[in-house]
């Protein structure tokens, strides 16, 4: 009989304990506790990348004190953001290089305290002054869902969606609606300013 029921009792311990994991696994990202494991970063990061790009890309992300750094040097010119640790929605993002200079600005501009409107028109006035390189016809890609696994790094309900900057660019010039018109058609954001760009999102996406 105690035989019987330590055999029990190591069975419940053992479910109680793969519960936990695939629990612990399912968690939002905003549930995790600090950044998520290097590899981890790197896995779900370059999925925002085309396949073929993927494993050549720079992989940008957090450290174990939350500070944003390099996590894997690149042999092309993707360069591909792990998840923030402090946001609670789950997003990566993968940009050409050309783009590097514009993006690492906001972060800088964020560091100070200056954010929203104020960010953008100050990468706008910057652009227009010539003081930030603002490249044409490259695309930054990000990848949203509902959280992921932390062993696979599969993303749960995932939605892609693309922005292809095109600085100045109106409705006009590039033959495009300025606002959404049919699921997943191109459409320009910011019409005619210096950060003008063709949004492109699946239906029913992000």
């Amino acid at each position: 009989m105690r035989h019987r029921f330590l055999s029990c009792l190591s069975a419940l311990h053992l479910a109680i304990a793969l519960a936990g994991t695939a629990f612990a696994s399912a968690l939002p990202l905003a549930a995790q506790t600090g950044p998520l494991p290097p590899d981890l970063q790197i896995r779900l990061a370059v999925q925002a990348a085309p396949a073929a790009l993927q494993e050549g890309a720079t992989v940008q992300g957090y450290d174990a004190s939350g500070a944003f750094v390099m996590l894997r040097p690149g042999t092309n010119d993707m360069i591909c953001m792990a998840p923030n640790p402090t946001h609670e929605d789950f997003e990566v993002s993968c940009h050409h290089a050309s783009l590097e200079p514009f993006f690492a600005r906001g972060r800088e501009l964020s560091a100070q305290g200056i954010s929203g409107q104020a960010r953008t028109r100050a990468r706008w006035d910057e652009i227009t002054a010539g003081t930030l390189p603002m490249p044409a016809g490259v695309t930054n890609a990000i990848l949203t869902g509902s959280g992921f696994d932390r062993v696979t790094a599969e993303v749960r309900e995932p939605s892609l969606r693309w922005v292809l900057y095109m600085p100045g660019a109106t409705g006009a010039s590039a033959g495009l609606p300025e606002r959404p018109t049919i699921p997943g058609a191109p459409w320009i954001m910011f019409p005619g300013t210096p950060g003008a760009h063709i949004m492109i999102s699946p239906p029913g996406g992000g």
